[in-house]
């Protein structure tokens, strides 16, 4: 199996002098590209800028799918990394100067779009290359140039689609551009797509040379993510939009629901899912034996799911961003956890997952907390003591929250908390993993004024097992490509396509199934039938939607994608308007610091579904209309 591994090379930056003003979709400096395109060598080179412009997945900076949502939160004032991100999360959002202005300013995707459209424009005339060649260089522009269009669709909704750079004659008033249809806009990604996979080898061969290079199992894969995102409720018949037009009139979306585009939509997850299988994808398993410690089987569960996220090119993932090496999120990720060192530097802790997230994991049964009828959901504050059947799920003899008792497999994969056990950096055996104390004047407590929890959870499941912790202020930190989408998450998108479309079937079933299992649970129809209080939920479309939607959130927790889910399912304006909360970490004693606080109490607003575009850019652009309710 040759792996689709996302590796982008150093490129030489091929300096071009852009104009700032509109949309740089104007090429200049002709010379310059000419230069560019006159032998293979540079020509190369010129693909590899266009691959820069690629988002960085695991950034904590710049990509608002980790702070931008509710995630994560942090202590105030923050004096960590600079997280933008988070200000959006905490309604600062504005529009003289917006923040992760990816529209005029962060990372400039519309530049990277221009220098897709330069190379598929002149890569024709370079003399020392086959025609086989050049198609693969222009698909690799097509899809990126595709990526690049769907990144700004989803943050600003309707946006202008540059097919083509104008020429340098163009004058002003051709400049100025407007935005399309979002129909159109998604059918123009889907174009691209289509088009480039067809050039596209379905794997990486020459992985010595050539490791980096985008695959047709990539581009359908964001394909099928694509259409699934079309087909859903904020794109898909939203009425909130009726009257959002152009200056001349261009009605921007359509309000009209169609089921189709959930049709069309399995039937690419269905084709990528084929593709995946026979380059010889498969949900990750993790290795039962390290060395000379057999491992139990609840460590192995839990390790396969946090595997399936940190371990470099595992046979699950389908995109990995190497441009992400996940160093500084995992930095972020990781508390002191060796109580002779806790004053380590390099050992951050500073992303804490609310209380919410915690909760929305499922009892050990398989179904939500609050569904499970064996499970006590009202006394879930209260404290328990953790016996030896808990051991490895547990610190044994320890008080902690009766949240934290009979929880499925992901939840002690994903999250680590006061009471906690914490396998690996360095520890091999799982009958003496660390352990997680986080009480006031415990070794993961406050123990610096900008390096800890602020709500007492941090994200185990981001931390490769394998870092190591030294001496002094020494973590030695495995890196891994960050997964932009791996085989569970176009599982699940086609459970939740078939479903929408005609509901609840057997192929529906089989693929939600495959995910439940490597997590160590039941199938659906058997864990609702036997622990849930409303056993027929799964038997029916809307029951079914929120049972997919839920395993989605939970099997994907703290990757990226939540933060797109909620919006395009139309959920953000009622989960971004809960109280963040978090348990009382400046207490010492166990039934204080189990006590809830409020943190913070955050409004999402209709208008917050889409990024607003600068006054400065609406100034320099008349066509151009604002983000509906900024």
């Amino acid at each position: 199996m040759k792996l689709n591994k996302m590796i982008y090379p150093l490129a030489l930056t091929i300096v071009l002098t852009a104009c700032d003003k509109y949309l740089n979709v104007v090429p200049d400096n002709v010379a310059t590209i000419d230069n560019a395109f006159s032998m293979r060598n540079t020509a190369e080179k010129y693909l590899f800028t266009c691959y820069r412009y690629l988002p960085s997945h695991a950034s904590l900076t710049s990509n608002p799918a980790h702070t931008a949502g509710d995630e994560y939160w942090f202590y105030t004032p923050f004096i960590g990394f600079d997280a933008p991100g988070w200000q959006i999360a905490r309604s600062n959002q504005g529009v003289v100067e917006p923040i992760l202005n990816y529209w005029d300013g962060q990372s400039q995707p519309f530049q990277g779009i221009r220098d897709c459209n330069i190379l598929m424009e002149n890569i024709g005339r370079v003399p020392d290359m086959d025609e086989v060649e050049k198609k693969r260089w222009i698909a690799e522009a097509k899809f990126l140039k595709a990526y690049y269009h769907f990144w700004l669709l989803r943050m600003y909704g309707p946006i202008p689609l540059i097919r083509e750079n104008l020429p340098i004659s163009a004058g002003v008033e051709e400049v100025k551009v407007t935005r399309e249809p979002i129909d159109d806009g998604f059918a123009y990604i889907v174009q691209l797509l289509d088009e480039a996979a067809a050039d596209l080898p379905p794997s990486i061969e020459d992985e010595q040379n050539e490791l980096g290079r985008i695959t047709r199992t990539i581009a359908l894969s964001t394909k099928a993510l694509v259409l699934s995102t079309a087909a859903s409720p904020l794109f898909n018949g939203n009425t909130e939009y009726v009257g959002y037009a152009n200056t001349d009139g261009q009605l921007l979306f359509n309000s009209e629901y169609s089921v189709e585009k959930w049709r069309v939509a399995a039937e690419a997850c269905h084709e990528a899912i084929n593709l995946c299988h026979e380059m010889g994808l498969s949900l990750h398993r993790f290795s039962e034996g390290i060395g000379q410690f057999q491992l139990s089987p609840e460590t192995v569960t839990q390790m396969s799911i946090r595997e399936a996220v940190t371990e470099r090119w595992n046979p699950e993932i389908i995109w990995g961003n190497t441009n992400s090496t996940a160093v500084a999120i995992q930095r972020e990720a990781t508390p002191p956890l060796d109580p002779a060192n806790v004053s380590n530097q390099n050992t951050k802790g500073n992303l804490a997952p609310p209380i919410k997230i915690a909760e929305q994991f499922y009892s050990i049964h398989g179904v939500p907390i609050n569904e499970d009828k064996t499970y006590d959901y009202a006394g879930r504050y209260n404290l328990r003591e953790a016996t030896a059947d808990d051991k490895y799920r547990l610190q044994e003899g320890y008080t902690t929250a009766g949240l934290h008792f009979d929880r499925e497999p992901r939840f002690y994969a994903s999250l680590a908390f006061d009471g906690a056990l914490w396998y690996g950096q360095g520890r091999r055996d799982d009958n003496d993993p660390w352990t997680v104390r986080s009480r006031l004047g415990q070794p993961q407590s406050k123990v610096s004024s900008n390096r800890y929890s602020i709500t007492g959870y941090w994200p185990k499941k981001l931390v490769n097992y394998q870092n190591t912790i030294g001496t002094g202020n020494t973590y030695t930190i495995r890196y891994y490509p960050f997964p932009v989408m791996r085989l569970a998450d176009l599982y699940l998108l086609y459970a939740e396509c078939l479903n929408e479309y005609s509901g609840p079937g057997e192929d529906t079933y089989a693929f939600l199934d495959k995910v439940r299992e490597r997590a160590g649970l039941p199938p659906v129809l058997e864990a609702w039938k036997q622990y849930a209080r409303d056993p027929e939920k799964p038997t029916s479309q809307n029951g079914l939607r929120n049972i997919i939607q839920q395993e989605r959130l939970n099997e994907l927790a703290f990757e990226g994608h939540r933060f797109w889910d909620l919006r395009r399912w139309k959920r953000a304006h009622i989960e971004l308007n809960q109280p963040i909360t978090g348990w009382d970490i400046d207490q010492e004693a166990p039934e204080n610091y189990y006590r809830v606080r409020t943190l913070f109490n955050q409004s999402f607003l209709m208008r917050d579904y889409f990024w607003p575009i600068s006054e400065s850019s609406l100034i320099r652009n008349r066509k151009l209309v604002q983000s509906p309710g900024w």
